[in-house]
């Protein structure tokens, strides 16, 4: 399990949406810093916000973000993309890029800060992933999402010799300007984050915020056909 307060951490596309949940909710539990990332960033509301440019599908950019912030202790793995066509009519640029973000985005921000979270004591490194990581919907993202659960668990055991504590969070849909468009009932960003931060201090390796993502997990020993859902994360 590793400590809030005092720590330092790092949120992937963290100027919106869960990411700016997420700040928030780290810096009113004594989080001594935050780097938040995003493509362009915007100035911060709060001075122990660092907004730092970052686009996770640039191994370069990535690179030079970890040897700017050497001292993170917990990385949230939360920058992503959903275009939600389905597969068989889903333009290929769009799923290529969908992987690029929300699969290979994610494994180089591993690459880049397991050294750093090492040198820190293990720290924390959690996957923002989602219920549509076992049931069926949203076409390439559900399918990234899936990807992206199988490489949290591979590195979960990876980064345990060092000491780092690996969390995959899973949820239905939040109440974000990503999933604005779907007429679902959603629960509160900062919602999400209490529950991803009880996780990490209690020492948990999987967080299901939310009724739907149990029932799900709940229904991987039963048929393929009870793994639909109507809508995405």
């Amino acid at each position: 399990m590793v400590a809030i307060r005092d720590s330092v951490a790092l949120v992937t596309g963290g100027q919106r949406g869960l990411g700016r949940a997420f700040a928030d909710a780290l810096l009113e539990r004594g989080a001594e810093k935050v780097y938040v990332t995003a493509r362009k960033p915007a100035p911060a509301h709060d001075p122990r916000i660092r907004p730092v440019p970052l686009d996770v599908t640039d191994p370069d950019a990535v690179s030079a973000l970890a040897a700017q912030a050497r001292d993170v202790d917990i990385v949230f793995n939360n920058a992503g993309v959903l275009y939600p066509s389905p597969l068989l009519t889903a333009d290929m640029a769009d799923v290529v890029a969908t992987f690029e973000t929300n699969v290979f985005g994610a494994l180089r921000v591993a690459q880049g800060f397991a050294p750093i979270l090492a040198a820190n004591g293990g720290g924390a490194l959690v996957d923002m992933h989602s219920v549509l990581s076992w049931a069926v919907g949203a076409g390439a993202y559900g399918a990234s999402k899936a990807a992206l659960w199988s490489m949290t668990n591979a590195l979960r055991v990876e980064l345990a010799p060092q000491g780092t504590q690996v969390v995959g969070v899973h949820l239905g849909l939040a109440d974000t300007d990503m999933v604005a468009e779907f007429p679902a009932a959603k629960i509160s960003p900062a919602e999400v984050a209490e529950a991803v931060l009880d996780g990490i201090e209690n020492g948990a390796t999987e967080v299901l915020v939310d009724a739907v993502s149990r029932q799900i997990k709940a229904a991987l020993s039963g048929p393929v056909e009870g793994l639909t859902l109507p809508i995405g994360r």
